[in-house]
């Protein structure tokens, strides 16, 4: 347990942070949408499990897969 308390305070948050940033902008963006469209391209629940579930890929394959095109 104390080499992963180690390893986890090696990493430098700079570098991490970027990326937590960009993840919960896809993430929010993505409910957002997501509440507001009636339809999607398959079981809507499905897609809220994906955009949740699924980290950063999950909301990226719900804007290119799941949105109807209207």
């Amino acid at each position: 347990m104390n080499e992963f308390i180690e390893v986890i305070e090696t990493i430098d948050l700079a570098v991490l942070l970027p990326f937590i940033v960009i993840q919960l902008l896809l993430l929010v963006i993505a409910l957002i949408d997501w509440f507001r469209v009636e339809e999607t391209n398959g079981p809507k629940w499905l897609w809220l499990l994906i955009i949740v579930f699924v980290n950063m890929i999950g909301p990226i394959l719900y804007f290119i897969i799941g949105r109807r095109r209207t």
